[in-house]
């Protein structure tokens, strides 16, 4: 069974290199009009280029249909214009891929504070503004799907990423919620972690690892969740060939009796509040006390 896009209009954020380009050129190569998006900044966010431009292209060169834009992802007026300017050429926007990004490493000693609010702009508010600019859309023609990035430096912290980090874990609190909101609209929210040679991690991977995390090992994963079929708030973590699940989760914990409710009794208790297994993902936020609840009634025979 082909997975097709005939018909629908994408738009991919951070298009002009790397797993946007092959996003783009995928998509396109199973029938998909693509709006490739990316300011041409470099890996810092500075500077432009018309990288775009080359990649709609070369789409176009391929038989495709692609717009370019260059429009900034941390500006949420120039996402509504982004938007205005897809409508107005074809008419919807089904798919959205939130993979705009920039790096600026350093340990959070060193880190100014302008280098954390651009990180933050750029990848949690630039995948919130471009969302928000489609999402009535979405909502309007009862079909939608949203794909954000996030990475494993925010699943698990990353040494001199505090920003990174923090936007990137930031992007699946968004996706939680979001998915909850637009499933009775026939919208779609999940999270890609890519693991991928790119001029983001070129300095990261090491050269023996680089060639076999190439992009097009991310490009099958990505492009199923946003595909008609796809699931709705799933994590999942794809890098040369190997595809995983992923899920933030919670433990069962304990009840502890009311004389134990003291500091010293979480002390004595943390080896068994800290137990990561059963443990179960945790899919909507009113868990935490639906799972003190249940403890609760335990206790008292409910």
């Amino acid at each position: 069974m082909d997975i097709r896009f005939d018909d629908q209009v994408a738009i991919v954020t951070g298009a002009g290199n790397g797993l946007g380009r092959a996003y783009a050129l995928e998509l396109a190569r199973r029938g998909s009009r693509v709006v490739v998006n990316d300011l041409g900044a470099a890996r810092d966010g500075t500077g432009h280029s018309d990288a775009a431009l080359a990649v709609a292209e070369e789409i176009r060169s391929l038989g495709g249909e692609a717009i370019a834009d260059g429009s900034d992802v941390s500006d949420f007026a120039q996402m509504e214009a982004l938007a205005a300017r897809t409508l107005e050429a074809w008419g919807g926007v089904h798919i959205l891929i939130n993979n705009a990004g920039i790096l600026r490493d350093r340990t959070f000693a060193k880190m100014e504070a302008a280098d954390f609010e651009a990180v933050i702009r750029v990848h949690l508010l630039g995948s919130a503004f471009a969302t928000k600019a489609v999402w009535n859309v979405m909502r309007e023609q009862r079909y939608g799907r949203v794909l954000m990035t996030s990475s494993a430096s925010g699943m698990g912290g990353n040494f001199g990423q505090a920003n990174y980090s923090a936007a990137k874990l930031g992007v699946v609190g968004l996706a939680n919620t979001l998915r909850l909101e637009g499933v009775k609209y026939g919208i779609r929210v999940n999270s890609i972690v890519p693991a991928a040679g790119t001029r983001m991690t070129e300095d990261i991977f090491p050269n023996s690892a680089f060639d076999a995390f190439g992009v097009e090992n991310v490009v099958p994963a990505a492009l199923f969740l946003v595909s008609k079929d796809a699931p709705n708030g799933e994590i999942l973590s794809a890098g040369a060939g190997v595809v995983q699940g992923g899920w933030v989760t919670m433990g069962d914990g304990v009840l502890l009796p009311e004389a134990n409710r003291t500091v010293e009794g979480v002390a004595r208790a943390w080896a068994q509040v800290a137990a990561q297994e059963p443990g179960e993902p945790v899919r909507n936020g009113l868990e935490q006390a639906h799972r003190m609840f249940a403890l609760l009634g335990g206790a008292n025979g409910g």
